[in-house]
């Protein structure tokens, strides 16, 4: 998992409501263990003809879109089914966080675990930021803030523990595998017991 400290990108914005892990990543390709290769197939469906070829109008499909790290949402992105796949494909595609004013709480804790920043503001600060697509940002997870194009700087909530793993680039097992010397150590203290 990449460290995260400073995010600074232009935003891409796909201001509908209700975006499910099934239109994030279509449940036919969940059938892969591995990650590579599924930014390929986020938002399938409304990337692509049936035929395959891409759909022009489709916001990640435009040029503006391309090397975006910061994907800006309508409220409740990523309710729907338990997929991992939801993350990992946009991390594949290149996002490296989300912001909306509600993100589904199964979707917020699978992209905290997997190195997807998930971002909630203000009903304020996501229409500014639905309203000007493309605007670059800043996100610093030490201060956790958000700053905008505008110098107004937003804060937002992140779990301790998840914000820790984020900033130093491990996952739960990582954060354990740190903690083997003391583990040991324990026990060896209480071998007889």
């Amino acid at each position: 998992m990449d460290k995260i400290s400073t995010i600074r990108s232009r935003t891409v914005v796909m201001p509908a409501s209700n975006i499910d892990t099934d239109q994030i990543i279509p449940a036919r390709f969940l059938t892969t263990t591995t990650r590579d290769g599924l930014g390929q197939q986020l938002f399938a469906d409304w990337r692509y003809a049936p035929d395959g070829t891409a759909q022009a109008d489709f916001i990640l499909n435009q040029p503006s879109a391309a090397g975006c790290q910061v994907l800006v949402a309508g409220r409740n992105f990523g309710c729907g089914s338990s997929r991992e796949h939801a993350p990992w494909a946009l991390l594949d595609y290149g996002i490296r966080a989300v912001i909306s004013t509600e993100i589904a709480d199964i979707f917020r804790s699978n992209s905290l675990k997997n190195g997807l920043l998930p971002i909630v503001v203000d009903e304020s600060t996501s229409r500014w930021l639905l309203e000007n697509p493309g605007t670059e940002v800043q996100i610093d997870l030490a201060s956790t803030t958000v700053q905008l194009a505008t110098g107004l700087s937003v804060t937002f909530p992140i779990d301790p523990f998840a914000r820790y793993c984020l900033l130093n680039g491990i996952d739960e097992m990582g954060f354990l595998l740190q903690q083997q010397e003391r583990i040991a150590g324990y026990e060896a203290r209480h071998q007889d017991n």
